[in-house]
């Protein structure tokens, strides 16, 4: 035991100086007045207050929150097929599709959000496919559906990679005592293989909800400043205005939401197995 602790003493080390210490000073800072300095300041509320009584952001957490649902729900409509294929295919075949799905992942997310950019933009490759068919006057770049289709993109893999893994796990036999007791195909992916695959699901949905629902590069390339969403918020707080102090409270807002949704789906996750939370 001694030397399990031993062992994890430059994790723990680590986890303190690059997690805890960095969220600490987020929070000092949300609670503070006196600017960017630490050394002089006042406890106040003020910066919590300001956000939830001005109507503005709350429209900027609303949208995020809902482009980052609609981007959820896409990616496991879209999702969950593509997994299934994946799953029910040779071992060959299922480890050159997950290299296929992975692929893009290789290259950093914001060379592959400017792409894009040269897609959507006049004269790319979509509008002129969309010319022949007399579409040619389609706004394509810097809309919200240009938002959500980078949103999609982008988080996609991280959807069917999880739920891959759930159906790949998956006892079969019980596939074969179902279809041995009678049941039709769609009967057994109703009461068998889609109950089994919901620990992959809810984690596809937590690993797609929270960093989209954060995301700020992808509205900023995407949306060209005109569709603000949270993360661009803060980062304007941030890097543009100055004001840390409520750039700040905004971090610790999402991060409580974030910690909300976890829990949540713990929950889901919890009941679905039929057990009790430790």
């Amino acid at each position: 035991m001694k030397r399990f602790s031993q062992l994890a003493l430059p994790y723990i080390v680590w986890a303190a100086l690059m997690l805890i210490l960095p969220m600490a000073l987020i929070a000092l800072y949300s609670f503070a007045t006196g600017g960017n300095s630490i050394v002089s300041f006042t406890l106040t509320l003020e910066h919590y207050q300001k956000f939830f009584t001005d109507p503005d952001f709350l429209i900027v957490l609303g949208r995020s929150l809902w482009i980052a649902l609609e981007t959820t729900l896409i990616c496991l409509l879209i999702g969950y097929p593509v997994a299934y294929f994946i799953s029910k295919s040779s071992e060959k075949w299922q480890n050159i599709l997950v290299l296929t799905i992975t692929l893009p992942t290789w290259i950093n997310m914001l060379v592959r959000t400017y792409a894009w950019i040269g897609l959507l933009s006049e004269g790319g490759l979509i509008t002129t496919i969309l010319g022949f068919f007399g579409i040619s006057d389609a706004e394509l770049l810097y809309t919200e559906g240009a938002v959500l289709l980078g949103m999609v993109y982008n988080f996609l893999p991280f959807m069917i990679l999880q739920i891959n893994t759930s159906l790949c796990k998956m006892d079969h036999s019980l596939l074969e005592a179902s279809a041995d007791l009678g049941a039709r195909p769609v009967a057994t992916f109703r009461r068998v293989t889609f109950p089994l695959s919901l620990p992959g699901v809810i984690n596809g949905i937590t690993l797609v909800f929270l960093p989209a629902v954060s995301s700020f590069f992808i509205p900023k390339l995407l949306g060209g400043g005109q569709y603000f969403l949270i993360g661009n918020l803060i980062e304007n707080q941030f890097i543009t205005v100055g004001e840390w102090n409520f750039g700040s409270a905004i971090s610790m807002i999402m991060a409580a939401i974030m910690m909300l949704m976890m829990m949540l789906v713990r929950k889901v996750e919890t009941r679905n197995r039929g057990g009790k939370e430790e």
